[in-house]
């Protein structure tokens, strides 16, 4: 199942996408995609609300506003040189353990928002993302096996950085990634059961010109070891975006750009639909 969020800034719907891409009002049944909803059964919620004929199409959905598929993440928690390609392509070694660090959930908007270049900017870059989203209480998971009852679903997550706050101001990473509007989340919150997180193809272009192609395959650390791991030293609550790295093609690498005011940015993966970023200036 798909959930998503419609509609203005503030005023989102929760919805439910169905197989045929009809988006079904959620509000008989929750009042948003919050992290209280996706701890209560929400498929089993949805079909049964569905099978009593409670839910509605909601009219014109397509010509809605699409916001981040969660409401409020309480944290979200980042892996930093997660791909083999990326460390690679930045001279990094392989990670022996998972690189954490948080960004402000305050940096989570829609998918098609637009992206602020921060003021006195030199470096804004992308990094395309699979997301996880927790659905119920993580605290010392014992296994991958049990760490994966604990996951909602997926999306994607576009972990826009800021790379000379990040390195070159103050030798930790979390001003260069809590800028404003600097996590584009969505379109889709997509359950387990829908999508495997083994080989997800992910894509990302700037100006029509590809610059990430890689492929959650490429990972060193798996969700289900991501969430186990994360779960050690921090407890998970539902609604929480653990983001779990990047594949090579970053503007760091030195072989494109960084990210100007009227740019472009898209991105795709396979199964967790687009998303379409123009950047402006804070």
């Amino acid at each position: 199942m798909k959930f998503a969020r419609l509609g203005p800034l503030g005023r989102e719907i929760p919805v439910a996408i169905d197989s045929d891409g009809e988006a079904l009002d959620l509000r008989p049944i929750t009042t948003d995609i919050s992290g209280a909803f996706l701890s209560s059964d929400p498929v089993g919620r949805v079909q049964h609300a569905r099978s009593a004929g409670d839910l509605q199409p909601v009219p014109d959905a397509d010509g809605l506003r699409r916001g981040a598929p969660v409401a409020r993440p309480g944290k979200v928690v980042c892996i930093g040189l997660n791909y083999r390609d990326h460390a690679a392509e930045t001279g990094a070694d392989i990670p022996t353990e998972p690189i954490v660090f948080l960004k402000d959930p305050m940096t989570v908007i829609g998918p098609d928002d637009e992206v602020l270049v921060p003021r006195n900017s030199k470096k804004t870059d992308w990094e395309i993302e699979l997301a996880v989203v927790i659905g119920t209480m993580a605290r010392y998971c014992e296994s991958e096996d049990e760490a994966a009852t604990h996951i909602a679903g997926y999306a994607i997550a576009n972990d826009v950085s800021e790379r000379e706050f990040q390195l070159e101001r103050g030798g930790q990473w979390d001003k260069g990634k809590s800028c404003e509007t600097f996590n584009p989340l969505g379109p889709w919150l997509v359950t387990p059961d829908e999508v495997s997180p083994d080989a997800i193809a992910l894509r990302l272009s700037v100006n029509g010109e590809v610059r990430q192609d890689g492929t959650t395959a490429d990972m060193v650390f798996r969700p289900a070891e991501i969430v186990r791991y994360l779960s050690q030293f921090m407890v998970l609550y539902p609604g929480d975006v653990i983001s779990t790295g990047t594949p090579a093609g970053v503007a760091l690498a030195g072989h494109a750009p960084y990210l100007q005011p009227g740019d472009v940015v898209e991105l795709t993966a396979d199964g967790l639909g687009a998303q379409r970023q123009t950047i402006g200036a804070a």
